[in-house]
């Protein structure tokens, strides 16, 4: 079995797509959870590669957020589109690596997945609110290479 299929359960993905949907409900934003056993090169770069593959740069509102994870290197990567990052606090993604790091440490990925969506999705929603007509943009389904 690869880590990839070891890294979350079928009932803990289930949870992560949960919170997807839940952090999802109150904004336009779109929360996004890429998973792979490792990625060659630079984390940031592979992580900003997978965001254009999956077409998250295309929302309205510039308002897409990946959460991207490499396994095998024991690495992730937050990474926002310039809707977001031109609203948010300097130190928001900071705070929002630390809540996953945290429970990463402790092997709790589902739960450090899930707290950092919650995270996101409020920040989102402060910034980019539901309005009636908005479409959910974006699948919420764990995407894996």
């Amino acid at each position: 079995m690869s880590e990839i299929e070891n890294f979350l359960t079928a009932s803990e993905e289930e949870a992560v797509v949960a919170a997807i949907r839940e952090a999802e409900k109150d904004t336009s934003g779109e929360i996004r959870v890429h998973i792979e056993n490792s990625c060659v090169g630079d984390i940031f770069e592979h992580a900003m590669e997978v965001f254009h593959y999956l077409k998250m740069d295309n929302t309205k509102e510039q308002n897409g957020v990946l959460i991207y994870v490499a396994v095998s290197k024991k690495a992730f990567v937050i990474y926002g589109d310039s809707g977001i990052n031109n609203v948010v606090s300097d130190d928001f993604w900071n705070k929002t690596r630390d809540i996953i790091t945290t429970h990463f440490k402790n092997g709790n990925f589902s739960k450090g997945l899930i707290e950092g969506i919650k995270k996101a999705g409020n920040e989102l929603s402060e910034h980019f609110p539901w309005h009636h007509g908005d479409v959910n943009e974006l699948d919420n389904s764990i995407s894996k290479g």
